[in-house]
């Protein structure tokens, strides 16, 4: 379905009927990590709801906008797969018409990483998400762990807007080779797709460091950095770092959790991935 109204509506009857709802936002191109997300929201819930919407707001100037994967005839027959009950794909003009002029503004999560390096990606991400919300009123939305910023950043949204929605985090699918799975995997060539699984090889370096005993940032970073360089041979690296999982403010040492973040180029294709860290419990 397309209409707001119509998604608002089916939502709503079932509601009344005592059903909850899980809702799974994408902006489409499925592969098996969002069937994984999908599959755990049918599971907990009476009724599936999945929206499928290239967000032209979160994507900046010279971003990938045009380009990004499109194929609504596959997720279609992927969401019928999943067991979808309600596959909502709105069109931009009626999300967004000709005087649309309102922007959800992030906090201090949001204003570092992907927030410094994507100028005003957070807000878009934050508009399109208040929007769905309102609009399919779901008691569970549910995310990837591998865009774990974005989890944070709507997470602090729905605190601080008091919404009626749980935020439930799937963890992050891998290819056998550590790969996550993205959408954008799609665009990678073959001798950069070998590339491309460097990114988990240098994290799960950095997480080998902690276990080692490491607690320094910088020695952890390091050696992350390290493999990241001979495994992945980037094109750029737009960020490695240790940061609070919650606040996405940098580590100096780690006495907790903490959660290594990466973002890379390998060729036209950019990457994003994060692996949580903590130090191992002393026995008693």
């Amino acid at each position: 379905m397309t209409r707001p109204a119509a998604m608002r509506e089916l939502s709503r009857r079932s509601r009344r009927s005592g059903e909850t709802i899980g809702f799974v936002p994408t902006m489409g191109a499925l592969h098996a990590g969002h069937l994984a997300i999908m599959r755990r929201a049918r599971r907990e819930h009476g009724r599936l709801a999945v929206s499928v919407f290239v967000n032209p707001l979160q994507f900046g100037p010279g971003e990938d906008f045009v380009a990004y994967p499109r194929n609504d005839v596959q997720d279609v027959r992927h969401c019928r797969y999943a067991g979808c009950d309600w596959l909502f794909m709105p069109q931009a003009r009626t999300l967004y018409p000709a005087d649309f002029a309102t922007r959800v503004v992030p906090g201090p999560v949001g204003s570092g990483w992907e927030g410094a390096v994507r100028q005003g990606h957070f807000a878009g991400v934050l508009t399109v998400v208040l929007k769905l919300l309102e609009i399919v009123e779901p008691d569970t939305m549910y995310l990837g762990q591998k865009d774990a910023q974005q989890v944070a950043v709507i997470s602090s949204m729905v605190r601080d807007l008091d919404l009626p929605v749980r935020i439930a985090v799937h963890p992050t699918v891998r290819e056998r080779d550590g790969l996550a799975l993205s959408s954008r995997n799609v665009n990678l060539g073959a001798s950069d797709r070998t590339r491309a699984a460097g990114l988990a090889k240098a994290l799960r370096a950095g997480k080998r460091a902690v276990r080692a005993g490491r607690r320094d940032a910088r020695s952890i970073v390091a050696e992350a950095r390290r493999t990241l360089r001979s495994e992945a041979r980037p094109d750029a690296v737009d960020y490695l770092a240790l940061v609070d999982p919650r606040t996405f403010e940098p580590i100096s040492r780690l006495n907790g959790r903490g959660l290594l973040i990466a973002a890379i180029r390998i060729g036209r294709t950019r990457l994003i991935d994060n692996m949580p860290v903590a130090p191992a419990r002393k026995e008693a």
